[in-house]
């Protein structure tokens, strides 16, 4: 049995930038203050860690911005809710064919591993027609940082599929340096894909098992054999 782990945003899809304002109108709810948003790099972070960093560059004490975490939650998902455009986002190149193809096979399971909150990884994933592959996963309702994910990730595969996982069963498909990170940290191995806001060249650098430019070929891919 594989697992593979999938992040979302820059991986399977570009919601087309659409959760900043939705972040941008909750922080000022919350907090009085966006911070520095314009400026910040989303990228591989949790929604929960963006909270934080944001509150705090803003001025609010770091045990403040993590006690408001459950209510920053719950507003942004029903602000991004109302406000998603699912004709904005799109699906990355050959993720369809390789969700559909993983799906019939018996020895594949299919889960996430994102920074996203789970509602929000819903909203993007259900409008576009893909949440229904991933039965389990770990999301920033798991975590503040990415390298607190895998072990949520694998302990859930093991329930879902009833097996004893370990990590070298695992591959985490993923498009920023944190992605790789927290693969490298937990001893499994990456596909890193190039649809997202880093280079390929910079991926291979982070220490990605394998770097694509796109999931476009990956039916062929070592990873998915």
């Amino acid at each position: 049995m594989r697992v593979f782990l999938f992040d979302v945003d820059g991986t399977l899809v570009d919601s087309g930038r659409q959760a900043r304002p939705a972040f941008a109108a909750t922080l000022v709810e919350v907090f009085g203050s966006a911070g520095s948003i314009d400026a910040y790099d989303f990228s591989g972070k949790t929604d929960a860690r963006i909270v934080v960093d944001l509150a705090v560059g803003a001025g609010i004490d770091e045990r403040e911005a993590r006690a408001a975490l459950p209510r920053v939650r719950e507003l942004y998902v029903e602000r991004f809710a109302r406000s998603f455009d699912p004709a904005r986002a799109r699906v990355l190149p050959g993720v369809e064919a390789l969700l559909a193809a993983l799906a019939v096979r018996g020895d594949a399971a299919l889960g996430l591993l994102t920074g996203n909150w789970r509602a929000g990884a819903k909203i993007k994933l259900g409008a576009l027609g893909l949440f229904d592959y991933f039965p389990f996963g770990s999301f920033a309702d798991d975590g503040l940082d990415r390298r607190e994910l895998p072990p949520v990730a694998l302990e859930r595969a093991r329930r879902h599929t009833g097996r004893e996982l370990t990590a070298a069963d695992a591959v985490i498909v993923g498009d920023s340096p944190l992605d790789v990170d927290c693969a490298r940290a937990h001893g499994i191995a990456c596909l890193a894909v190039a649809t997202g806001w880093t280079s390929r060249r910079a991926l291979a650098a982070e220490g990605a098992t394998w770097v694509v430019d796109d999931l476009s070929a990956a039916l062929a891919h070592p990873a998915f054999a």
